[in-house]
């Protein structure tokens, strides 16, 4: 596949790193010269320095014989005009653009982005995924990730196993004894920075990484015998009135009217505009860094804090600061995923990084065929893939146990006539099911040869 991308920042530079290693054309533009050698210097990708949304610029990339645009620049009114463009002289096929003001997204607006207005394909909102990500963290407190597929009838969830976990040193294959009627499974472990797919016959230890796929009505329960239990948080402090900030709080306010929520914002004209939108959320203008604005804002009795400001550091450094005081429960938006290893060691119960939320919204487009979801976990290490069954499919009509799948693959729930299904080796997938498989990042080109045909990757 031959795809431009337009922007080489962190967003960009993730995109094509990924694209690059799946062996696909990549063309990056981008108007910085450093950011344009540092990706040639890095990536097996041909980088041009140009205006992403010049006709002459677009020609140069390979415009003409290109199968996609994706249009990640930091302004968004240039990721539209580059589809535009890719559109009425390049008749690209699909153009997807990162759009960040929540202005364009607004109901009211939808049809701003058809083929007879703006012909854009795809359109990827980091913010606004990331602060679903938040507040779904928010409603389970116990995990560190939690991605939905099959319109929220399934869950997958990543929980840290800790010292008091009652099931640790216990062989897979028990837990289907110990509880015949939960509907979750393991599919993936991280342990010492690695991660892999168990067989039944795997242990899970303390300070491993588990991945489970369940029921979405199961999964607190399944938190529960993981060792996790923990409540709610009722009174919450956000660090940052931004974008994503404002949206969070705003949410709570309209779906959660037993949460006290506080607003820490430190440029004083955002915070008056946050003032200004929310209607019960106390806003605090001011650094998250003070001691003395925390102390101010009730940090000592503050459940749960979030820090949302564009400032890794300052986001890491204040949930630092919070635990110390006695916060439950931090969370972090971490840009750089460098930081990523340190996250844990600073007591950080969960980071949220938007880079690869837009990556894992542009891959869903990428992987063709039937696929319905699709989400990078463990910073890119596996795919969860939700895909439909044909009835072609060599899946159909045969029990899981003799389908065969390559070690680093599992599926771990099939959805069918809007029930769940947690399936075991005599499980059988029918033609029409919904399919979430897990797959570590070497194994997802096997993913695709296996079911080319079935689901149509190519």
């Amino acid at each position: 596949m031959k795809v431009i991308v337009c922007g080489a920042g962190q967003v960009g530079f993730g995109i094509a790193k990924q694209l690059a290693a799946e062996q696909n054309d990549v063309t990056v533009i981008d108007q910085s010269p450093q950011l344009v050698q540092q990706i040639s210097d890095s990536l097996d990708v041909r980088a041009i320095v140009g205006h992403g949304a010049h006709p002459d610029v677009l020609a140069r990339a390979g415009a003409a014989d290109a199968d996609m645009l994706i249009a990640v620049t930091f302004h968004d009114e240039v990721n539209m005009i580059a589809c535009q463009v890719c559109h009425s002289v390049f008749r690209v096929p699909t153009k997807i653009a990162r759009i960040r003001s929540q202005s364009y997204l607004q109901p009211g607006f939808q049809d701003l982005f058809s083929q007879d207005n703006l012909p854009i394909d795809v359109i990827i909102s980091p913010e606004l995924e990331v602060s679903r990500a938040v507040l779904r963290r928010l409603s389970l407190p116990g995990a560190s990730e939690i991605l939905n597929f099959a319109e929220g009838k399934v869950a997958v969830v990543g929980v840290t196993l800790e010292e008091d976990c009652p099931i640790v040193n216990t062989p897979l294959r028990q837990l289907t004894e110990l509880f015949p009627d939960l509907r979750s499974r393991v599919v993936g472990i991280s342990r010492g920075g690695k991660l892999f797919v168990p067989r039944s016959d795997d242990q899970m230890i303390v300070d491993d990484e588990v991945y489970f796929a369940a029921d979405i009505r199961d999964v607190r329960r399944t938190l529960g015998i993981f060792g996790h239990e923990e409540q709610e948080a009722r009174r919450i402090i956000i660090v940052g009135a931004g974008n994503i900030g404002l949206s969070v709080a705003l949410d709570l306010e309209r779906n959660h009217p037993g949460v006290r929520v506080k607003v820490i914002e430190r440029q004083r004209d955002r915070a008056v505009y946050a003032a200004d939108h929310l209607k019960r959320t106390i806003v605090l203008n001011g650094d998250g860094l003070d001691p003395e604005l925390l102390q101010e804002a009730g940090i000592a009795e503050t459940e749960a804090i979030v820090t949302l400001t564009n400032d890794d550091q300052a986001n890491i450094l204040t949930c630092v600061l919070a635990k110390r005081e006695g916060v439950g429960r931090t969370m972090s938006l971490i840009n750089n995923h460098t930081y990523t290893p340190l996250m844990r060691s600073l007591g950080i119960d969960a980071f949220m990084n938007p880079r690869a939320t837009t990556v894992s919204s542009v891959l869903q487009h990428v992987r063709r065929g039937r696929i319905r979801g699709l989400q990078s976990v463990h910073n890119g290490a596996a795919e969860v893939i939700e895909a439909e069954a044909l009835e072609t499919s060599t899946l159909v009509g045969k029990p899981l146990r003799e389908v065969n799948l390559p070690d680093g693959i599992l599926v771990g729930a099939i959805v069918r006539s809007g029930e769940v299904i947690i399936p075991n080796g005599a499980t059988e997938i029918m033609a029409g099911d919904r399919v979430v498989l897990f797959a570590r990042f070497d194994q997802v080109k096997k993913v695709e040869q296996m079911f080319r045909v079935s689901l149509e990757f190519f």
